[in-house]
């Protein structure tokens, strides 16, 4: 009987050690991903979900700008002719929250099941038409607007449409959206640079202000053959790593930058989201971002971040185009964007300003047609901000950086032939983020981790001690009373941690959250204190008796600050098979675990959770009369009897009145 019982408990802790390790997400190591605990990922594991982000890209008023010939001239220029043509595009939002939550700031990738993926220089040169190659854009800052905007746009905004070195952008569109046909040379020009500043404003570096562009761009403007010597695909994929990086935090709920860009990377890499065309791919327009304008076909209405986190938590090899552009003829790609095309294999840090972000495409070579080895440890860099201070020149604090540009031709990451990348599938499995969601629901988690303990408990309670030595019995002892304290802590906190059942099967959250907190118990508690403190004890009083309440003696007492170990082991010399203690064997896992049902914290009926727990509604028991608590039969165990674990049944409420304040006061264990 003892070894059978040995061998039950050793095959439920291998059981269930086997199961941790086969849903842990990671990353074992944690060299590479160390900031994992700030990451979003860590926050939808334990159950937070932030539904999808606010995407800011304001491209759908680019076409009400009625530009001459003259300014479409100084627009391709100042390198900018692709980037015009590119429309308005839709925007998937619970897509691009999905890719969010696989992007890692440490190493500015995507960390998908398959290895790493980024969007790299070529991606920016295809999809967008922009130079990659040339100088940094960078410049000096500015806070207020009304100097640069008569130097260079010849009109200052109002009040009402400036502020902190911005402008907005609707104030450019409603100024200069149509230039006069008679407009003298000095106006076209100042036309255009609003309209330049328009669209990076919209596109490219699209901030989370919602409608506002910096003004500090505008200098570089000044000279339009001089803007086109700009390396703008390379600021632009700055911005946009940074955008993604601050987005992946836990603590964020919008994402700014090219989105465009970042949505049609995904169509052209992965099967997922993938809209129909209704046009023949064959015949490519340039940029390639063209392939994925007008309408689609395809139902998106029901894809929510759920959706396609589960698809990208199931991504396999076959859903992988690691080269998409090798099928597409080159004869429409401009020479000037093939001759730097050799940059997207350069490892090297990109430069927007203040925005510095390191450009790896070592960590994804199978985007570029090689075999993926592993990569260099990345080094850490410093992310600077540009702060509050007008004319600052950046160019001073961006020493270090901007000398790593002016060397990028010469990193330029070589294939290595004939490699085995077992290596680095092994390792690659030890640093990533394997899952984003939860295999099981964490409800469900809660509910098999509760089980599997009482489980425990119950070999342990029931073990024989007999023929054991000290040690031994202190073992088991041991092991008893740990699961008992897990026990406890279980039933304590299911009296407190509510989740949203929905929160399980993928709520869908579109556009701004918004919360609200109730404040009936702060103005009930201040304008009728006694009456509050009096309700809010007779609830302690029935969820935690008193031990010395023989009613309720049954019931654990969580405040109790008794030594549980010395009261709860068997001597060593017992050797006796009489059980160790006693033991909650018939406690529903519903009555444990049951406290989301019916908890709606505002009032409409929807059961969302605001602020607190509004309403803990107890199970009663199945006979009518169980006003009290059952007690155990057992009188001669070494409690005195078998505890059980049966949640307080509530109490009828007698009086609207009562109902009422029973739902005004939050019931906190």
């Amino acid at each position: 009987m003892k070894s059978e019982d040995y061998y039950s408990a050793s095959n439920v802790i291998s059981s269930n050690t086997m199961d941790f390790y086969a849903t842990n997400p990671g990353p074992v190591d944690e060299s590479v991903l160390y900031d994992q605990d700030k990451h979003v990922s860590a926050a939808v594991w334990e159950g937070q979900e932030r539904g999808a982000l606010r995407c800011h890209e304001h491209t759908s008023k680019l076409d009400r700008w009625m530009l001459t010939e003259k300014q479409i001239e100084l627009v391709k220029k100042a390198g900018f002719g692709y980037l015009r043509l590119i429309p308005a595009i839709s925007l998937d939002n619970p897509l691009i929250s999905a890719l969010v939550e696989r992007w890692r700031r440490e190493t500015n990738t995507f960390h998908m099941t398959v290895g790493e993926m980024t969007v790299t220089l070529e991606d920016v040169a295809y999809l967008l038409g922009l130079p990659i190659d040339g100088e940094p854009v960078i410049g000096v800052t500015y806070t207020a607007c009304d100097a640069l905007c008569v130097k260079y746009l010849g009109r200052v905004p109002d009040s009402g449409y400036a502020s902190g070195g911005m402008v907005k952008l609707s104030w450019l569109k409603e100024t200069f959206s149509q230039c006069p046909e008679n407009a003298s040379i000095k106006d076209v020009e100042c036309h255009t640079r609003a309209y330049l500043l328009y669209i990076v404003g919209s596109t490219i570096f699209s901030t989370t202000t919602g409608n506002k562009v910096p003004v500090m761009y505008l200098p570089l403007f000044e000279n339009f053959d001089e803007a086109g010597k700009y390396a703008w695909g390379a600021a632009a994929l700055s911005f946009l790593y940074r955008a993604l990086g601050n987005a992946s935090l836990r603590s964020q709920s919008t994402i700014s930058g090219c989105l465009t860009l970042l949505q049609c990377w995904s169509y052209y890499h992965l099967n997922i989201g993938r809209p129909k065309l209704h046009h023949d791919p064959i015949h490519e327009c340039f940029p390639f971002v063209l392939r994925w304008k007008g309408k689609h076909n395809g139902p998106t209405s029901n894809r929510d971040v759920a959706f396609y986190r589960k698809a990208l938590d199931s991504l396999q090899p076959s859903d992988v185009d690691w080269c998409p552009y090798a099928n597409i003829s080159h004869t429409v790609i401009p020479e000037f964007i093939l001759n730097q095309l050799i940059l997207g294999r350069s490892k090297t840090m990109l430069i927007c300003f203040d925005k510095a972000e390191r450009h790896l495409p070592d960590r994804c070579l199978r985007q570029f047609g090689m075999h993926q080895t592993i990569p260099e440890e990345v080094q850490r860099w410093e992310r600077k901000t540009r702060g509050v201070d007008g004319g600052v020149d950046l160019s001073g604090k961006m020493e270090s950086e901007l000398n790593e540009w002016s060397y990028r031709r010469f990193h330029i990451v070589e294939a290595e032939e004939d490699l085995d990348e077992s290596e680095y599938k092994q390792w690659y499995l030890k640093i990533t983020r394997k899952l984003v969601g939860r295999p099981v629901p964490i409800s469900s988690e809660f509910q098999r981790m509760n089980a599997a303990l009482r489980d425990i408990a119950h070999l342990a309670d029931t073990f024989s001690t007999h023929g054991m030595d000290d040690q031994q019995i202190q073992s088991v002892t041991r092991i008893r009373y740990i699961a008992h304290e897990c026990l406890r802590d279980h039933a304590r906190s299911s009296t407190v941690v509510v989740a949203d059942p929905q929160n399980d099967v993928g709520k869908r959250i579109r556009g701004k959250e918004k919360v609200r907190r109730r404040e009936m118990g702060k103005r009930r508690r201040k304008d009728d204190p006694e009456q509050y403190y009096a309700v809010n004890v007779n609830v302690h009083s029935r969820l935690y008796p008193s031990a010395d309440d023989d009613d309720h003696a049954q019931l654990y007492h969580v405040d109790d600050d008794v030594n549980d170990h010395q009261r709860l082991c068997i001597t060593a010399n017992a050797g006796d098979e009489r059980e160790l203690s006693p033991m909650a064997r018939k406690v529903d896992e519903e009555q444990l675990c049951d406290v989301t049902d019916n908890v709606d914290g505002d009032g409409d009926g929807d059961g969302d959770v605001r602020g607190g727990v509004d309403e803990l509604h107890f199970n009663h028991a199945a006979e009518e009369d169980d006003g009290k608590l059952s007690r155990g039969s057992d009188e001669n165990t070494l409690l005195g009897s078998h505890a059980t674990a049966d949640v307080v049944p509530q109490s009828t409420l007698n009086s609207g009145e009562e109902v009422q304040r029973q739902n005004d006061y939050s019931v906190l264990a």
